[in-house]
């Protein structure tokens, strides 16, 4: 009895080894990234409070079949992308064209994330700082109105 126990044991052992075995031939590889960003993040630097800034960012189509941006969405609403509802052709780049309102003061760090392919995606950051401006302009300096008065 426990000897026929045991060989059962063996028999079942033996089997979940052959299916493990089995188990990793069956690994399901990554799929190929096929949007290519030419850069991955932009540093707008300092920039003036209340002048919106833009910037493009380029991507390619390195699969072989037609790209399509399903949507294209930043973090907050003060970060807006643009991009093109065309499929990208394999091969081809295209641009996607993130503008950034310059409202609030302080440094910002914004997230672009790019959905293709109707399962994938991709993230895209901008940053920088932003100066407050001068609320007045400049005092008028008097000793030029009397250089403009005597020439």
């Amino acid at each position: 009895m426990i000897r026929r126990s045991w060989m059962f044991m063996v028999v079942i052992l033996a089997g979940l080894a052959t299916k493990a075995q089995t188990n990793t031939g069956n690994i399901v590889k990554p799929v190929p990234e096929v949007l290519q960003l030419k850069e991955t993040g932009f540093d707008f630097g300092k920039i003036p409070q209340g002048r919106p800034v833009t910037h493009n960012f380029t991507i390619v189509n390195s699969g072989d079949t037609p790209l399509l941006l399903d949507n294209v969405q930043a973090s907050c609403g003060c970060t807006t992308p643009e991009w093109s509802r065309d499929p990208i052709k394999p091969g081809a780049s295209a641009t996607i064209k993130v503008g950034y309102n310059a409202a609030a003061e302080g440094y910002f760090n914004k997230t672009i994330t790019i959905q293709y392919n109707s399962q994938q995606s991709k993230t895209m950051v901008i940053s920088g700082t932003v100066y407050k401006t001068p609320s007045t302009s400049a005092p008028i300096n008097s000793s030029l109105a009397l250089l403009k008065y005597q020439n």
